[in-house]
């Protein structure tokens, strides 16, 4: 891709799009005292998945100041009493694409430990009764200050591009629920379907400043197993007397490794994890029954299927093998609605915005990053058909200082989903601010 600058014109191009020079680091740096205000604010103030009632007022709140026409209250959960927070912003200006950026809304439920002068306090309530904090452990108070500052640059940038602008606030995403609810609510009919999808998340391991991405596959399928193994309890002293189901599901938890090193092509990434078995109320008592959880992680659509229907098969044989009756026989749930797709990047959007990112931010702060294995229910929205191209690009965190004092320390960055995750502010959204509204101009200004 080519960048000239016509002085005499004004004019800059990028990518073969036309649109007015714009010092995207200037403005965006005028407003990042204003936007590591609102950071500060979101991120003392999280709520859980299918809670975000506060967090979705504020980002319509905020849409509206800067001229969008918003939507509150969307998503179909298909649950009695379950409501939807999610939000729309549109930006109609005239001919020209139709280009999405979503932002996640939920938080985790996790005590902050990082020691912020802004750390979050809220403690609630779960679903299931338990009291706990609630943080921003996964970045998306970052992401919704992104994308509201890339929402006021593109606003005042009327006179740059042409088109629709979708800004969608969307919750539940830490269930895996948020982007099938919007969808199922008519995301995609009710309002103009996005000619392109974009998305950033944050990344511990990439220092602030800087993006990755990652063409193709980048984040998994991600898929919740329910287990419930069956058998006869009795007295731990006459095991001859019981049908143990913790001997049971032992052996099946050291076959269920078997798939991914036995089952699946070794050029095919999957994971198959037990993350948690209960089972026993004492030393001496042998249960009649185990539970266990499993997240499994996959790419493919033909993997995913292949290791679901292995962890079924080795499961109900096993049992059988070990003489366990019929009505006995063990149970196997897999959590549809709670599964994630894998996240594809398209590989010619991909290399489109690459190319503008370099420009707008500098070679060496672009960087390829290699694909993970967790999941995001953002893949959603480029619909089974791949009929909407969609990215999603990493947001560097980590202050240099901080990397360097780390890497010599020979300690890696606190990971997304821990107590003590704490982005540096001002690099972060200072370049993901920037990063989106180059994307978002690049895109509104094809021909």
């Amino acid at each position: 891709m080519k960048r000239l600058l016509a002085i005499a014109s004004g004019i800059l191009v990028i990518g073969g799009s036309v649109y007015g020079e714009t010092d995207l680091e200037m403005l965006a740096g005028d407003r990042l005292g204003e936007y590591l205000d609102v950071y500060m604010e979101l991120h003392a103030n999280p709520e859980l998945s299918y809670q975000e009632k506060q967090t979705s007022a504020y980002v319509a709140r905020k849409l509206r100041d800067f001229g969008y026409e918003v939507t509150e209250g969307l998503g179909d959960y298909g649950m009695p009493g379950r409501v939807g927070y999610g939000v729309v912003g549109l930006l109609r200006n005239g001919e020209g694409p139709t280009v999405m950026v979503r932002t996640d809304l939920d938080a985790l439920p996790i005590t902050e430990k990082t020691g912020l002068p802004y750390a979050s306090e809220v403690r609630v309530e779960t679903e299931t009764g338990v009291q706990t904090g609630v943080m921003h452990a996964c970045g998306h108070d970052v992401h919704m200050t992104s994308f509201l500052g890339t929402a006021a640059l593109l606003s005042s940038l009327r006179d740059r591009w042409q088109g629709t602008l979708l800004f969608v606030g969307q919750p539940a995403e830490e269930r895996g629920a948020g982007a099938k609810a919007l969808l199922s609510d008519g995301l995609y009919t009710r309002f103009p379907k996005p000619d392109y999808a974009l998305g950033l998340h944050v990344h511990e391991s990439i220092e602030a400043g800087k993006i990755g991405f990652c063409p193709g596959f980048a984040l998994a399928n991600v898929d919740s197993v329910d287990i419930t193994v069956r058998g006869i309890g009795g007295h731990g002293a006459y095991p001859h007397k019981t049908l143990d189901p913790i001997v049971l599901s032992a052996q099946m938890i050291l076959a269920l490794q078997t798939i991914v090193s036995r089952t699946v092509s070794p050029l095919d990434p999957a994971v198959v994890t037990v993350g948690s078995i209960h089972g026993g109320t004492k030393h001496n008592i042998i249960p009649s029954e185990v539970r266990m959880q499993l997240t499994v992680r996959s790419y493919k659509p033909e993997v995913r299927r292949v290791v679901l229907d292995s962890i079924r098969r080795i499961v109900e044989e096993t049992a059988v093998a070990a003489g366990v009756p019929p009505e006995l026989k063990p149970t196997v749930t897999i959590a549809e609605e709670e599964y994630t797709p894998s996240t594809y990047n398209d590989p010619g959007l991909t290399r489109r915005l690459v190319e503008v990112f370099r420009k707008e931010l500098g070679e060496q702060n672009v960087v390829q990053a290699d694909p993970v294995m967790a999941g995001e229910d953002f893949s959603r929205y480029r619909l089974d058909d791949n009929s909407v191209p969609s990215l999603m690009f990493w947001l560097g965190t980590i202050g240099p200082d901080r990397a360097k004092q780390l890497q010599a320390a020979g300690k890696a960055p606190p990971p997304l989903h821990s107590d003590q995750f704490a982005p540096s502010p001002e690099p972060t959204i200072l370049t993901g601010m920037r990063a989106m509204t180059a994307a978002v101009l690049e895109l509104m200004n094809e021909k």
